[in-house]
């Protein structure tokens, strides 16, 4: 590192000052949305377009297995994405991007665009392994600020 904390790797960043980390983070919100209109998509298809229009006030009956996974997709998308928005964002305004937390941060995107159709397919264990790889990601990115601290 410099006098000014940076680090080279943090320093090289393409011409809109996008960290390959912020890449990756613009990138999970398209998967984000994505989750989103799946959910969205197969419960309009199963409860129809006059419900989703609606107050959706009424006693639904219970949702299809497909539109239940995708569900919990989402909320699981939903519980772990700011955990890893957190951590881009920290590393990034500290200068500690580097290889790993680059190579962290595609591992995450990887894993979480992978979970989503083995939750749809109801794939118990590999889904439960892209999940645990995700979560690897999300540490190698967030590793280096937590290091920081204790120096």
């Amino acid at each position: 590192m410099d006098g000014g904390g940076w680090t080279q790797a943090a320093r090289r960043v393409n011409r809109y000052g996008m960290t390959t980390e912020l890449i990756v983070l613009a990138w999970g919100c398209v998967l984000a949305f994505v989750h989103i209109a799946a959910a969205a998509q197969v419960k309009t298809r199963q409860y129809g377009t006059k419900w989703n229009m609606g107050a959706r006030d009424e006693m639904l009956p219970a949702p299809l297995p497909l539109v239940g996974r995708l569900e919990r997709a989402q909320a699981n998308f939903f519980e772990t994405f700011p955990l890893m928005i957190a951590a881009v964002l920290i590393v990034s305004a500290a200068g500690l991007t580097g290889k790993w937390t680059a190579i962290g941060a595609w591992l995450w995107l990887g894993a979480r665009i992978v979970y989503l159709p083995l939750y749809a397919m109801g794939v118990p264990v590999v889904r439960s392994l892209a999940w645990a790889v995700s979560l690897a990601g999300l540490v190698m990115v967030l590793w280096p600020a937590l290091a920081a601290s204790f120096s």
